[in-house]
């Protein structure tokens, strides 16, 4: 099966997960996401420093910074997998 196929599979799973996962999975999950689909973070930073969920999001998606999309994928998948255990 093609990695983009496995990894759409792996979004709609995200999706029907039996329990919310914590937020630094979210954060894993946006950011890997994100690589995947968009590359190289493209945004500028939140311009209000008060939004910490939009900095976190930012930092986190910045980290991956270099990492190719395939690369991202795989990650993505192999951590639906891993909490849908």
């Amino acid at each position: 099966m093609a990695l983009q196929q496995l990894f759409e599979e792996a979004v709609a799973t995200s999706k029907t997960l039996d329990t919310k996962p914590d937020n630094d999975i979210l954060l894993q999950l946006y950011s890997l996401y994100k690589q995947s689909t968009e590359g190289d973070i493209n945004i500028e930073p939140p311009a209000n420093m008060f939004d910490f969920v939009g900095k976190a999001k930012f930092d986190a998606w910045t980290n991956l910074k270099g990492k190719s999309k395939e690369d991202a994928m795989q990650d993505y998948i192999n951590l639906v997998n891993k909490l849908k255990g």
